[in-house]
């Protein structure tokens, strides 16, 4: 009874399996589409070069004010030694300081990334939402992401739907 009850269980699993409908997007595809996505990574890298290049230079003034003070420290009174060691932490603290408001978890850098690609990233996933609903698909799968497909049916790719939902 037990075997009969389980061999049951399974046939109702695998049909319920069976009758989910997939389909696959592959963002990397999407987003090279969409010039609005472009331009905002072209702004996001080029306000983090400019971020880059200003810790770069704090980071040289620490080693230049170390560089010196190794090459000067032995000439250099207890009080001299200790002023020249601070002004050294100070300006890597300094460096280290903007480094983390330029690029931090919550630094300028995520903040201009949520402002320039949240919109876009919400609009494509309304657009697969959509698609997906339209075409009575139970779950969509990004292949861009998904590292464990190997092989998928074209078919099922509905990347091109979602261009064409976003205007593209």
């Amino acid at each position: 009874m037990k075997k009969l009850l389980f061999i049951a269980l399974l046939a109702t699993m695998a049909t319920a399996v069976s009758a989910q409908t997939f389909a696959l997007i592959d963002m990397d595809y999407i987003l090279e589409r969409i010039p609005a996505y472009q331009k905002a990574v072209g702004q996001i890298d080029s306000a983090a070069e400019g971020w880059q290049a200003e810790v770069e230079k704090l980071s040289a003034e620490a080693k230049s004010l170390y560089e010196d003070y190794q090459s000067t420290s032995a000439t250099l009174s207890d009080a001299q030694r200790q002023k020249k060691e601070q002004a050294i932490v100070d300006k890597e603290k300094a460096a280290a300081e903007l480094r983390q408001t330029y690029f931090g978890n919550e630094g300028e850098l995520a903040k201009l990334q949520d402002d320039l690609l949240g919109p876009i990233e919400d609009s494509i996933y309304d657009a697969v939402k959509a698609v997906a609903i339209a075409g009575d698909y139970d779950v969509v799968v990004d292949r861009a992401s998904a590292t464990s497909i190997f092989f998928a049916n074209p078919r099922i790719d509905i990347s091109d739907e979602v261009l064409k939902k976003l205007g593209y």
